[in-house]
């Protein structure tokens, strides 16, 4: 039996499974007589502050550089003493008379069906820390012992419908050959503990809970999204020698993260890494630059506008955190299937062909012009290019520019210190911004492909919808040619362009991206030494030559055996 899913978190494993059923709870309507008021809000509040006390062991336990792990836990400390949740509970409790449990079940539930209604990975991992959190005071409030996977029976497979974060933060390590969920995403939280800790993972298994039973043996490919059970001898023969020689690579592959990314003849090839926080990495020391910081994450994780000041400061903390090296803040990239619950974003048919990024900005000239000034302030401590999303035509252009004039003057009238030379550039993803790509290279200091909005517009296909995956082709000779178009209007300019979008963190896109003319490549932080590993191996000349060829291929599918045959893959031999 072989089951599919995401591979998020690459690696191969096999052994036993662990089934995880974690606490699951649902409050009935409950209510309590008059006069317990008092009592019953105190009993709420000892839950809080016992949640609190959890958390705070949680994060002692951990190593003495824990990362993205403590910064989840910190994240669940600040929903226990979010004041809108508390009041509201309170209120549900003293004043409709609601059992604890009851009205904790509701409150979150709410903010839960709220965020849900969002289709965004960041906003689904928000969804998911609430979820953590109402569960551990219910837990709590019920005098149910904490359930954990720090302590496991020998080495296995956890198999899960999901895992909450808390409990993804806290496993353990050692015994824990990889996870396999029905629930996640690559951007989910859970994706991110399992690719700091290096361990494999394959995420959203339909009905794997149903699928296998405990102690099953399965064999899991998070390479290629599998998930094997009842292999005979000789197939897990088989995978434990693909298993081997993949570990052997992946050993090789991660030397070149220290390494100067340059291609076969010594060609440079800049690769930079996308961050969605103002976090600290290894990130900043591995790439050449910042490719693109996306500003949503300020966002999307307040309940409010996040006002200059607290945008100013996460802005300075990243140029700070680059150390030296330049860094592309691309302005808020809202609508499409990016929502804030606290702004009232119009109703539309197709969101993505709607008010969205720029548009919305341009709409809002208030808050686009706040994030403007707060850009343009950090920009005082360091090397920062400010880009603008969904740019569809010289209009929005010169529009962009001028919102930003406006927020230059009223510095200047501050008296307030700024980067006068502060370059300013666009984001090229929709297929109009494209054909007038010699156009933008005359108003603009610099350009950034997004390939993953270009191919969903160019192609027609909304790339959220699994049901027409096929249509979504990144490698499509159409996606290739318009690349080829873009890169040669900026070369004929003399700007710099990069591509931001996921074909620069696909180690064979990397080389047809460069084939393509294209010298600067942007991608997760986890991408770049593959990417570096194979520009290595191939020169600059090769590349051109390869993507010529490629130019007049009529499929993707074409395409893709083209490369299969020609490059060194690592997934190709793991199947």
């Amino acid at each position: 039996m072989i089951l599919k899913g995401n591979p998020v978190s690459p690696g191969m494993a096999i052994g036993r499974t662990f089934l995880y059923k974690p606490f699951s709870y649902m409050a009935r309507e409950k209510y309590f007589e008059a006069g317990q008021e008092f009592r019953r809000v105190e009993e709420f509040d000892r839950a809080v502050k016992a949640a609190n006390e959890e958390l705070n062991r949680l994060l002692n336990s951990f190593e003495e550089a824990p990362g993205e792990k403590a910064e989840i836990i910190k994240a669940h400390k600040e929903l226990l003493e979010d004041e809108e949740i508390i009041a509201m509970v309170h209120e549900s409790i003293s004043r409709d008379r609601k059992m604890p449990d009851y009205a904790v079940s509701e409150v979150f539930s709410e903010f839960i069906a709220l965020l849900g209604k969002v289709n965004d990975p960041l906003i689904a991992g928000r969804v998911s820390d609430l979820k953590d959190v109402r569960d551990r005071i219910l837990r709590i409030l019920l005098g149910r012992p904490e359930c954990s996977l720090s302590n496991l029976p020998g080495k296995v497979v956890v198999v899960a419908h999901d895992l909450l974060p808390s409990v993804a933060a806290n496993l353990d390590r050692e015994n824990v050959l990889a996870i396999v969920t029905e629930m996640g995403g690559e951007t989910s939280h859970l994706a991110i503990i399992a690719r700091s800790c290096g361990i494999p993972a394959v995420l959203g298994v339909e009905n794997v809970m149903g699928a296998l039973s405990e102690g099953d043996e399965a064999a899991v490919n998070a390479v290629l999204g599998t998930v094997t059970v009842a292999l005979t001898n000789e197939e897990k023969q088989n995978f434990n020698a693909k298993k081997i020689a993949y570990e052997e690579k992946a050993i090789k592959t991660a030397k070149f993260f220290e390494v100067s990314s340059e291609m076969l003849d010594g060609t440079r090839i800049e690769t930079g890494i996308n961050i969605g926080s103002d976090l600290p990495g290894d990130g900043y020391r591995y790439g050449d630059f910042v490719g693109l910081f996306r500003t949503e994450f300020l966002y999307m994780e307040n309940d409010h506008l996040p006002s200059e000041e607290e945008q100013f400061r996460a802005y300075r903390k990243v140029v700070e955190n680059a150390g030296g090296k330049s860094v592309t803040i691309r302005t808020l990239d809202i609508g499409g299937d990016k929502n804030l619950s606290y702004l009232d974003l119009p109703k539309e048919q197709n969101p993505f062909l709607g008010k969205r990024a720029l548009r919305l900005c341009l709409d809002h000239k208030d808050i686009f012009k706040t994030q403007l000034r707060a850009i343009l302030r950090a920009s005082a401590y360091g090397e920062i290019g400010l880009m603008f999303p969904m740019v569809g035509s010289m209009d929005d252009i010169f529009s962009a520019k001028a919102v930003l004039q406006e927020a230059v003057s009223e510095l200047d009238a501050d008296n307030l210190t700024y980067d006068k030379n502060m370059k300013v550039g666009a984001m090229i993803e929709i297929p109009s911004a494209a054909l007038i790509a010699d156009l933008l290279a005359e108003e603009v200091d610099f350009a950034s492909i997004g390939t993953n909005d270009l191919c969903q517009y160019l192609t027609a296909t909304d790339r959220m919808n699994s049901e027409i995956g096929s249509y979504y082709q990144s490698m499509a000779p159409a996606m290739l040619r318009i690349l080829k178009m873009i890169a040669d209007a900026f070369q004929a300019a003399g700007k710099p362009l990069s591509v931001c979008g996921e074909l620069a963190g696909d180690p064979r896109g990397a080389v047809v991206l460069a084939g393509l003319g294209i010298r600067k490549l942007s991608m997760s932080s986890s991408n770049l030494a593959g990417v570096k590993e194979s520009l290595s191996q191939i020169s600059a000349e090769k590349a051109a030559e390869l993507a010529r060829k490629l130019l007049r291929m009529k499929t993707q599918d074409e395409v893709l055996r083209f490369l299969s045959a020609t490059l060194c893959g690592d997934s190709a031999d793991l199947g």
